[in-house]
């Protein structure tokens, strides 16, 4: 690819995550040698599984975790020591695309962070515009932004219409996690 697109999977539904994922699996299974890396944010695998990360793995996808839940999950997360992990995460990840130029990196829930006031908007803006040129961005979580929906190519919102949820159905393993 010359030029790498900025996605954006926004919303209330479910499926933003899973989206992404599909993407991933897709640009793994081309057999050109893609390069994907997928950084969560607010998750924590090694509590809830997500065993999509270890599908990604499996794959052949780098799969790196910068903080340690939400405060509103992780009672024992400070805010401070929050915005601290996503600050360092965005240096990281910054550098990694300099040396490594991945094809496809998706930043999952890294959309939370900015919401939530973990990260100003202009950071990621930021982020965006000093992307290598070549790197496919996929940005997911609630509440995008309007300044982020601008600088996005694809913004697709999934909205919640019903969900078993609420009528307190529990989230069933290997569909909703």
């Amino acid at each position: 690819m010359k030029k790498g697109l900025v996605h954006i999977y926004t919303g209330t539904g479910k499926g933003k995550t899973t989206a992404s994922v599909g993407l991933a699996a897709r640009a793994l299974g081309q057999g050109q040698g893609f390069t994907v890396v997928y950084a969560h944010f607010m998750k924590r695998p090694e509590l809830y599984g997500y065993h999509e990360i270890d599908s990604l793995k499996a794959l052949g996808a780098t799969v790196l975790g910068f903080t340690d839940g939400h405060p509103h999950f992780n009672k024992t997360l400070k805010p401070e020591d929050l915005r601290k992990q996503v600050a360092d995460a965005l240096v990281y990840l910054s550098g990694y695309c300099v040396t490594s130029a991945p094809d496809l990196l998706i930043m999952d829930e890294i959309l939370i962070c900015v919401r939530d006031g973990f990260l100003d908007e202009a950071d990621l803006i930021r982020f965006i515009e000093l992307k290598p040129q070549s790197t496919e961005l996929i940005l997911t979580g609630r509440g995008a932004t309007r300044g982020l929906i601008e600088k996005a190519d694809y913004v697709s919102e999934i909205n919640k219409v019903k969900h078993p949820y609420d009528e307190g159905m529990a989230s069933r393993k290997g569909i909703e996690f």
